[in-house]
């Protein structure tokens, strides 16, 4: 029986397709190896949101058709739906499937022989030529490539494709399922390919989501994590449309799920019924995750952000007094167009002032087909890398303040893998890293006292 590894970059959404993928080529009858080496179809489910990140891609891609000649390369994802002639014309790949067309690559893997029916139209979305921002023609790519390739117009696709992914490094250590409710995003951020490569915002149904959710509690898993592209507008593409928090209180109300924990949702959608409901729930985790981007008024209003500084600062606040002791975050861009010295102090002192206790802190890449691209006033490089050291450093103070209040207080962690034989890693229900000694199995509750500090985590006994 043919074997096959899939390989997942980037995000939480990212890899939920990837666990989605892995399902379609089982159905189709392939048995899933343990490695790249030593499959004989190897499927890289890519992400191109910065340039390192198609680089992490093309030298996998190398790697990969070096290290066994002879497997079969697909290449698919969002660096696959924006630049499917350069992946093409790598050494080793056998087939370019972008996300228009991702439902289709267990059937693409096992065909003998594989004649694509696509029908690619032009759309009205982004831009005056009637196609979307990076269209790729299927017709123009497969006669002008090596690679066999299936890449549509993503605006026209429909299809939401997931499965839950787990975060432990082997079968008896996997817990904490990753379940990605939502696909596509509608917001027009000036730095972002995201649109461009996933599409409109899509919505898995209510009755799917409990269906997966009670499936995950039958198995055993104890805490889900909800994800998506932009998950705060899961249901507004539905008519009527929904809210959700809606699907928060279903998942509540009809499954048993031990603990719901949500992934990034942006200043929008936490509303009062949301910050509510994740309050007044033991049974949702305590932990903010809301990007901000930058704490420059000028700054987000070229990035076509959809809030002001100080609308982001009355939700963080309202978060915060809420839940004192929730873990709030925030994904951070440093080295912006135009982005000066001035607007950086502007930035940095505002998260200075704000209760955050982690930042995802990235340097601006410029990605082709974004507005942000052709802006003047790029930051050069070693400006940015600095400013990216900063507001790292700033982050890890706070981080290192949150952790000391807990301090001789009990914590509910859920534990996660075994580092080696004296210590046990564990999760906090508000995010913080925990060190347990001794061997524990993975996913169990317990209450555990916290002792003492480590480098970016937390030592506890457990009671």
């Amino acid at each position: 029986m043919p074997g096959f590894f899939v390989q997942s970059f980037g995000c939480r959404a990212t890899q939920a397709d990837g666990a989605a993928l892995e399902r379609q080529l089982a159905t189709q009858g392939l048995s899933q190896a343990q490695s790249a080496q030593e499959a004989d179809v190897v499927v890289l489910n890519t992400c191109t949101v910065t340039a390192a990140a198609d680089q992490d891609a093309r030298a996998s891609i190398r790697r990969i058709h070096r290290e066994n000649p002879v497997t079969k390369i697909m290449v698919t994802g969002c660096y696959a739906q924006r630049a499917p002639q350069e992946i093409a014309a790598l050494p080793g790949v056998t087939w370019v499937v972008g996300n228009s067309h991702k439902h289709r690559v267990g059937e693409i893997a096992t065909a003998q022989e594989f004649t694509p029916e696509v029908q690619a139209q032009p759309s009205d979305h982004n831009g005056e030529s009637g196609q979307p921002q990076n269209f790729v023609s299927l017709e123009t790519v497969s006669l002008s490539v090596p690679a066999f390739t299936l890449v549509g117009d993503i605006f026209a696709h429909t299809e939401l494709i997931a499965a839950p992914v787990f975060a432990g490094d082997s079968i008896a250590e996997k817990t904490r399922p990753n379940l990605k409710v939502q696909d596509g995003c509608d917001n027009r951020c000036s730095f972002c390919i995201i649109p461009s490569v996933r599409g409109q915002s899509r919505s898995m149904k209510v009755d799917r989501v409990i269906e997966e959710a009670n499936a995950l509690v039958a198995a055993g898993y104890r805490e889900i994590v909800l994800s998506g592209i932009n998950l705060g507008r899961w249901g507004r593409d539905f008519q009527p449309q929904q809210k959700f928090e809606h699907l928060v209180r279903t998942l509540l109300e009809h499954t048993g799920v031990e603990k719901i924990r949500i992934s990034s949702v942006e200043p929008m959608d936490w509303t009062d019924d949301l910050i509510a409901l994740v309050t007044g729930s033991p049974r949702i985790a305590k932990h903010a995750h809301v990007p901000l981007q930058s704490g420059s008024d000028r700054i987000l209003r070229k990035m076509h952000r959809k809030y002001r500084p100080w609308h982001y600062a009355e939700k963080i606040r309202k978060i915060h007094e809420a839940m004192p002791e929730a873990a709030i975050g925030a994904d951070v861009m440093v080295g912006f167009p135009g982005e000066t010295d001035a607007l950086f102090e502007e930035s940095r002192s505002f998260i200075e002032q704000l209760p955050f206790t982690y930042l995802h802190v990235f340097t601006y890449s410029s990605r082709p087909g974004t507005p942000s691209a052709g802006m003047p006033d790029q930051v050069p490089v070693h400006v940015a890398r600095e400013r990216n050291r900063v507001l790292r450093e700033l982050a890890a103070q706070k981080n290192l303040e949150f952790r000391e209040r807990f301090l001789g207080k009990i914590l509910n962690v859920i534990t996660l893998r075994t580092n080696n034989e004296n210590s046990t890693e564990a999760l906090s229900d508000n995010y913080l890293k925990v060190s347990m000694a001794g061997q524990i199995p993975a996913n169990q509750w317990l209450t555990a006292r916290i002792t003492d500090l480590a480098l970016d985590s937390l030592i506890a006994a457990a009671r």
